[in-house]
């Protein structure tokens, strides 16, 4: 195939350079990912050995996930600049399975998940035609909004219910990352100014250092080296409900990764098909696959990454495979893994703010391509954005809902994106899409 002009005219850049600009997708998503194995392994009341196991194999997992969709080929692999994590949403039904059945019940579900997400990949493709810009600015605008209480959490300290969230100190190291970022970013120059979120999280570290923000103990306890095994936790149990509950979260998860392979189509200039997709999902559901393998969790399309694709000027995917690299370097060492644990809170949440607060803008820059003229077209945005922030700010709206009901409707994106399609098909129909577009994927394009 040949290469598009935005590949040919894509930069190159050195290995060096790769590797940093690598190291900040890293860190921008290493925390979320990690999160989630302290909150489930918590429930479930894991030993310290065991948590240390979890930890350090989702991150390995993390950057295994990462490889299956970099470079795309006849089955599998989207071939965009993504980094996969963790399905935060995936939490609460984890530790519900595991609290009502047992450890092997949860592993039995996510392993199910990842085959049925694998399977429907090719029928799930074909949605491409009921996201045009207007569904598709709305939704990658709704993935920034939804994403920016969390940086303020973080911003605030994380832990809500802490008598020190909000105090001076955690807003002032926040607020002075963010500045740190803005203005490397505005009198920076050449690769300096790519990795302003870098160097606003490496200064806001030292800065929160010399409040005591900082500690070390992470990195003492941590283990030097560990080695991912099959069935770690035990062998897998398959139970229908848990299961379908699963299968639910892996369908929210690829709604969610359809706006997020939008995103990043239009940021490298790169038409998305829906043999594109079809990979990107395929390659999703094998990550889940071997999550449950593992004994690690779900793996998803991390949106927040894009901001920092958009943030660097950087599209290529090099630095991503460096990423994916340390990932799994980072899984197999984990006293040097920890050394990203030691972030504050303060310092990613400022971070944060940047990267979906530019999440949120390329939603609206997409949003530019749309006929603003028709009331109608009017009318789905607004409806689409307000019901997927409510439901972020008020999700106890819905819970008289059965269980299931409320992990699909409770989620801010899902809920925008339903109404968005429906509204769309409604007013205006699905348009015309030509299914046999050529496919965009260039085995050429430069890693």
């Amino acid at each position: 195939m040949q290469q598009s002009k935005a590949q040919t005219n894509a930069p190159k850049i050195s290995n060096w350079k790769a590797a940093i600009l690598g190291i900040q997708h890293l860190l921008a998503m290493y925390s979320g990912s990690v999160l989630v194995p302290l909150l489930i392994g918590g429930a479930l009341h894991f030993s310290t050995l065991q948590m240390t196991y979890l930890v350090s194999i989702d991150i390995f997992m993390c950057g295994l996930a990462t490889f299956f969709q970099l470079k795309g080929n006849r089955f599998m692999g989207i071939g965009l600049p993504v980094v996969l994590g963790c399905a935060v949403q995936a939490v609460e039904p984890l530790k519900m399975i595991g609290q009502r059945y047992s450890v092997g019940t949860v592993y039995g579900s996510i392993i199910a998940a990842g085959i049925f997400v694998v399977l429907i990949a090719g029928w799930f493709s074909k949605i491409k035609k009921l996201f045009p810009p207007l569904v598709t600015g709305t939704l990658i605008t709704v993935i920034g909004l939804t994403l920016i209480p969390v940086a303020f959490q973080n911003l605030g300290g994380g832990d809500t219910t802490a008598k020190t969230f909000g105090d001076l100190t955690n807003i002032g190291i926040g607020f002075l990352t963010v500045f740190i970022i803005l203005a490397v970013s505005f009198w920076g120059r050449g690769f300096l100014k790519s990795i302003a979120v870098l160097v606003g999280l490496v200064a806001g570290t030292l800065a929160a250092s010399a409040f005591g923000l900082v500690s070390l103990k992470p990195v003492m306890e941590a283990s030097w080296f560990h080695f991912p095994q099959f069935f770690y936790f035990g062998t897998p149990k398959f139970e229908w409900s848990s299961i379908v509950t699963m299968i639910l979260i892996s369908m929210v998860s690829m709604v969610e990764s359809t706006g997020v392979y939008f995103a990043l189509g239009d940021i490298t200039k790169r038409k998305l098909t829906s043999d594109d997709l079809k990979r990107g999902y395929r390659a999703e559901g094998l990550a889940i696959i071997f999550g449950g393998l593992f004994n690690t969790f779900p793996y998803t399309t991390f949106s927040q990454n894009v901001g920092l694709v958009q943030l660097s000027g950087i599209k290529t995917r090099r630095p991503i495979y460096f990423a994916a690299g340390f990932l799994v370097l980072l899984g197999l060492l984990p006293k040097v893994g920890a050394l990203a644990t030691i972030i504050p809170s303060p310092v990613l949440g400022g971070a944060m703010l940047v990267m979906f607060g530019m999440v949120a803008v390329q939603g609206i820059r997409m949003l530019q391509n749309v006929n603003f003229q028709s009331d109608k077209n009017l009318l789905v945005v607004a409806v689409s954005i307000g019901l997927g922030l409510g439901v972020t700010v008020q999700p106890a709206i819905f819970q008289f809902l059965p269980k299931t009901a409320q992990l699909l409707f409770g989620n801010g994106i899902v809920m925008a994106s339903l109404s968005a399609v429906f509204l769309n098909l409604l007013f205006n129909g699905t348009g015309t899409v030509d299914e046999d577009e050529e496919t965009g994927l260039n085995e050429n394009d430069e890693a």
